[in-house]
């Protein structure tokens, strides 16, 4: 019998950031390496990944990380996991030349140990068989991934949905799904983004149709914001420009890189070479002949959409008469940034359109979908993943709902280990798992106590007090000066800045006259009575930041 754990690493209880383990006796495969990116409230965080801990205490175990789609929030964090351990990664094409692009980003660029499979591999480990199958997501090449054991299939889905009018890169294998079914699934991990649905998918030929109309309607520009990788929207994108006699303008280098990538691999067609013309250009053509793809930084296109709104944008500012078609569908963390951005378009005078709304379309199963999955695999054990809290348990529901046991569905959290036992599957323990902050070049060095401070920062500004002092004189020599920033307007506030400076200048006076002066005690003074006082003149709290200088060589000099 296998001993076999189950664990997650990201993922759960949150949208994006997928890392799963699936340990199986002393070999660990690692199942996705994704990121998030954060909330508004997460000042100065670009992303956030997996903490890395766990497997770098147990690098020696890791068969290797095998990844299911090119998106962000199953790819974005492998580029720093291979910084710290040297591991072998494996993806279909697609997948790891955009794991590639990214790694090259963080400058990474020589990396020996990627790995292309197809759905045809079957790499065998000796007692664990590692397979996959095709699914339907809005990026080709996505795959499940089945880790074959002696105890039966544990199935990951990855990011999928059915829908049978795609195209063939985007078809699901559903003999090898239904296969798998019949040969025994111990274990489910299927993604739980849409469980709480109340509508069913909308059809990609639906959508594309949709789109079409929209564009031949709009009477000026049409300004289309997607994810750089959502390949499946971009192909549509260039389709209805053509059909709507259209010419599509890239706005980012990062979507060039990806379109070149996508182009080279033929998994996206430019069906005109005249279709698309370089964005400096756009002025020379009448605004029913302008169609703008903008994909935004690191794949999130509503900054740009505001920054279009607010005329801060590179090349475009929104302009009365354009249509700003949001072909993106955001996660609810971004529902109040998604608001702000349609009412700063509205108020440039654009009109939104937004197709996840309109059209209800999702890249993510439906519940009649994952219903339909859970059926064809019959598992023993059900681990929803992939959602907030809420998504998870609304995915337990439909799995009871096609027969699964509740004692046999396991909604984990962070951290949390399933392990088998001769009874079957069990909750087990719990590993270090969170969330690592990724800020510029600075991966983990923020900290809660950073983000406090920032937050404090953004809400009630600074107050700085810079003094210097002769201890041996037992005298302030200059000083104090205050420096106010994001808190008072210093050219009106002079009777608030003179009793700061007096309430400083007898706290200092009195330290010096101790004979057990202290700097942290002097410092610690000055900020609790000067928080205190600013508090109670504007109910606001600065943070207050004493700056004190000794000049212990001073000397006096003679006239």
């Amino acid at each position: 019998m296998s001993n076999i754990k189950i664990a997650a690493l990201g993922g759960v209880h949150e949208n994006g950031k997928n890392m799963y383990l699936v340990e199986v006796d002393e070999s660990i495969y690692i199942l996705d390496c994704g990121l998030v990116y954060p909330p508004e409230e997460m000042l100065g965080i670009d992303v956030m990944i997996p903490d890395f801990n766990y497997l770098v205490e147990n690098s020696d175990r890791i068969a290797g990380v095998f990844l299911s789609h090119g998106h962000p929030d199953a790819i974005g964090g492998v580029p720093y996991l291979i910084q710290e351990l040297e591991l072998p990664v494996f993806g279909t094409e697609l997948t790891i030349e955009l794991v590639k692009l990214q790694a090259r980003q963080l400058g990474i660029k020589n990396y020996k140990d990627f790995h292309v499979i197809n759905v045809n591999n079957e790499i065998d480990f000796g007692d664990v068989v590692v397979k996959f199958f095709k699914t339907t997501h809005s990026v080709p090449d996505s795959v499940g991934i089945n880790i074959e054991t002696k105890e039966g299939s544990i199935v990951y889905t990855g990011d999928f949905k059915f829908d049978m009018s795609v195209g063939p890169n985007y078809e699901t294998d559903f003999s090898r799904i239904t296969q798998m079914g019949d040969e025994g699934v111990y274990a489910l991990l299927s993604d739980s983004r849409q469980a709480a649905s109340l509508h069913d998918n909308a059809s990609e030929r639906v959508i594309t149709h949709g789109m079409l109309q929209e564009v031949r309607n709009a009477p000026g520009r049409v300004i289309v914001a997607a994810v750089a990788t959502n390949l499946n929207r971009l192909q549509q994108v260039f389709d209805v420009a053509l059909a709507g006699k259209r010419h599509v303008f890239l706005s980012g280098d990062e979507l060039e890189e990806i379109i070149d990538v996508a182009i080279r691999l033929d998994k996206v067609t430019i069906p005109s070479v005249e279709l698309i013309k370089p964005i400096k250009d756009i002025d020379k053509y009448d605004d029913n002949q302008v169609l703008i793809l903008e994909t935004g930084k690191s794949g999130e296109p509503l900054q740009s959409l505001q920054n279009m709104a607010r005329n801060r944008h590179r090349h475009v500012h929104i302009q009365p008469g354009d249509a700003v078609m949001i072909a993106t569908s955001p996660s609810v963390e971004f529902e109040t940034m998604v608001a702000e951005t349609k009412n700063l378009i509205y108020r440039a005078g654009g009109e939104v359109i937004e197709l996840a709304e309109d059209y209800k379309s999702s890249g993510h199963a439906s519940p009649k979908d994952l219903q339909l999955m859970m059926r064809l695999l019959k598992p023993k054990y059900f681990v929803p993943i992939n959602g907030e809290y809420r998504l998870m348990d609304a995915h337990r529901i439909l799995a009871e709902e096609v027969g699964i046991p509740r004692d046999h569905i396991f909604l984990i959290g962070k951290g949390d280990v399933l392990e088998s036992h001769q009874d079957g599957l069990g909750l087990a323990g719990k590993i270090q798992a969170g969330n690592v902050l990724i800020d510029g070049a600075g991966v983990g060095d923020i900290g809660n106590i950073v983000l406090r401070d920032r937050k404090l920062l953004s809400e009630d500004g600074i107050f700085v007090v810079v003094l210097t002092i002769s201890r041996r004189l037992g005298k302030i020599l200059a000083g104090p000066e205050i420096i106010s920033r994001g808190f008072v307007y210093m050219k009106a506030s002079n009777d608030l800045l003179n009793e700061s400076k007096n309430l400083v200048t007898d706290i200092v006076n009195k330290h010096l006259d101790d004979k057990n002066f202290e700097w942290s005690k002097l410092k610690g003074d000055i900020r609790d009575q000067l928080s205190k006082k600013l508090y109670e003149d504007t109910q606001r709290r600065p943070m207050i930041l004493p700056v004190i200088m000794e000049a212990s060589n001073y000397r006096k000099r003679s006239k």
